[in-house]
């Protein structure tokens, strides 16, 4: 079957995030296309809008805006239209939807899911927790933590914990190295512990192209227990033994990617802080009155 070339035109007043991730989600599901993005941010002036349009006219292709000022989104309409091609604002039907079911009109605010407010410094302190807690460094800030992910070595942990930190959870990780300790904290942590399994012949390959990128000089690849395919067996079985010893859930990271990764990091979380905290208020004192005010008289009576 014979795929044509299209073109696809993002066209934001913002940084394009959205539009490009409502591209990839989308296009994730043609297995051949032959799609060329024109990815058009930070539109805010008419100036700048009619460089659009004139890439748009000289390489059609339909459409995909989030402009606010309306100004320039009619005149983005009017030249699609004229060009006969498709325009769409995929934000629109979400934004009726939610002003209808909230009894408001939204505020005409460009680029509102990044301001500097509170929850971007989160993210930001988010980050700076993962970088000097990652691969096991500052052990002593783990009681900080979100959560607190480990496995062995390129098990994805870090690219984990960076994903995490975007959404401003803090999260450190652990390496589970053969024979080597693991931080005290981690006997009564304060927050999940996670960890991550890789199948046998998923690890070594990623390890093998591990060494082969740092070069390392003098490693025999073929002996390193590095890479040693029972070496990484007894690595790999001993670290999921250990989760299970301490009760921490697994997740097997073979085929995941980072993303879903992430979201069934934050599923568990949400199930951990659930336990606690139904334990906690089943561990709470009773109040004596609760017998007898509001409620029936006791049958025993």
């Amino acid at each position: 079957m014979h795929h044509r070339q299209i073109n696809l035109h993002l066209v934001s007043d913002s940084t394009g995030e959205t539009l490009n991730s409502i591209a990839r989600a989308t296009l994730a599901r043609f297995d051949d296309h032959h799609v060329t993005h024109h990815r058009w941010s930070l539109v805010r002036s008419r100036l700048q809008l009619d460089r659009v349009l004139e890439g748009i006219e000289h390489e059609p292709g339909p459409v995909l805006y989030t402009l606010v000022d309306s100004s320039l989104r009619l005149a983005l309409e009017q030249t699609c239209g004229r060009l006969g091609v498709t325009c769409v604002a995929p934000l629109d039907p979400v934004m009726e939807m939610l002003q209808g079911t909230i009894g408001a009109r939204a505020k005409e605010k460009r680029a509102a899911q990044h301001v500097m407010d509170a929850d971007y410094f989160r993210r930001i302190d988010a980050m700076h927790y993962v970088l000097s807690h990652d691969d096991g460094q500052g052990t002593q800030g783990i009681r900080d933590a979100d959560v607190v992910l480990v496995g062995v070595s390129r098990s994805s942990k870090t690219p984990t914990c960076f994903y995490l930190a975007n959404r401003g959870i803090k999260a450190a990780n652990i390496p589970l190295v053969p024979g080597a300790a693991l931080p005290e904290a981690l006997d009564s942590s304060p927050c999940p512990v996670i960890g991550l399994h890789i199948e046998v012949n998923a690890l070594i390959d990623i390890r093998r192209h591990r060494l082969k990128i740092i070069g390392a000089s003098g490693v025999r690849q073929d002996a390193t227990d590095y890479i040693d395919p029972e070496a990484v067996k007894a690595e790999i079985v001993a670290a999921r033994r250990l989760c299970t010893s301490r009760g921490w859930p697994v997740i097997d990271v073979t085929r995941r990617s980072i993303e879903e990764t992430a979201a069934t990091i934050l599923q568990l979380m949400e199930s951990w802080h659930a336990r606690r905290k139904d334990a906690a208020a089943a561990a709470a004192p009773q109040d004596p009155a609760a017998a007898v005010l509001g409620q029936a008289p006791d049958p025993g009576r």
